[in-house]
């Protein structure tokens, strides 16, 4: 196997407790690094896996692992492992696995899952849905589509997502957490190719060519895999066409790397907010690409 045969790689490094006394890796922590790339390959999908298996009426178990070892990974080595859906049955699913480090390959590997009754555990039909969704990431096709709208199109889904992050998550009191700037902004929602609402945000009305983003919200489980940059960029491209010229937000601190890495400074001095640390932080539109 070569990189290029896979578009999904999750990366690690080696840590002491994985390796033997001479530094190489115990051959049972590759199908353990394999099943952790496994957890992120259905990120990537843009879905969260419980409730999405919820939605799907199963759940997928492991059949059958296969793994053929051609080198060993040591100590402190940066690894990438990479996995593919090569082959959707009628009840099971065929990945590919490959560990890398750098351009040599070092473990190759064949998993095969059964869509299963949670509850009885026998096997059921790979629903469509899940297989429109695996052989369209793997043929490169988008997961994500963000719908914009105001709060009487897009309020029950953009509703829900703030819900559970910041009066459920963050325990902000709910009393606080709507306001009648709601009824006034753009609303955008990304949805996943279930149709499952997984991020929110909204755009206020301008005020002398400058843009306020705010309730940016997204799944706990996706966060880190650039379903919020896609929402940000959604509605700074909003707030380009109607031609603000600064987009400003007030950022989390926790949240501040993300809007960095986006091109966005801090502006003034920290400050609390609904009882979180804040930052104002700012950028020209357009956002770069």
């Amino acid at each position: 196997m070569k990189r290029e045969e896979f578009r999904f790689f999750h990366r690690l490094r080696v840590r002491w407790a994985e390796v033997d006394v001479q530094k190489i890796v115990f051959n049972a922590h590759y199908l353990m690094y394999f099943d952790t790339a496994v957890a992120d390959y259905w990120r990537a999908l843009a879905m969260p896996y419980e409730e999405a298996m919820h939605l799907l009426q199963g759940d997928i178990y492991l059949k059958k692992a296969g793994v053929e070892f051609h080198a060993s990974a040591r100590m402190d080595d940066r690894l990438d492992v990479a996995l593919r859906c090569s082959r959707i049955g009628n009840s099971s699913m065929t990945f590919l696995g490959a560990i890398f480090r750098g351009e040599e390959l070092l473990i190759t590997c064949e998993l095969i899952y059964v869509f299963a009754d949670p509850a009885t555990q026998t096997s059921r039909p790979v629903p469509q849905a899940l297989r429109e969704l695996l052989t369209g990431y793997e043929a490169g096709e988008a997961m994500l589509q963000v719908k914009t709208g105001s709060w009487q199109e897009l309020g029950t889904d953009a509703g829900r997502i703030r819900t559970e992050v910041f009066v459920r998550e963050q325990r902000i009191p709910a009393d606080l957490e709507w306001d009648e700037a709601d009824a006034t902004s753009l609303h955008a929602v990304a949805y996943n190719r279930l149709g499952q609402a997984v991020a929110t945000g909204r755009l206020l009305p301008a005020s002398d060519g400058e843009a306020k983003v705010g309730r940016m919200a997204v799944h706990q489980v996706l966060r880190g895999c650039r379903v919020g940059e896609q929402v940000l960029r959604t509605l700074a491209a909003a707030a380009e066409r109607r031609g603000d010229r600064v987009l400003k937000l007030h950022a989390q601190r926790t949240a501040r790397d993300f809007y960095a890495r986006l091109g966005f400074t801090p502006e003034g001095e920290p400050f609390e907010e609904a009882g979180i640390p804040h930052l104002t932080m700012t950028r020209a539109l357009p956002l770069a690409r």
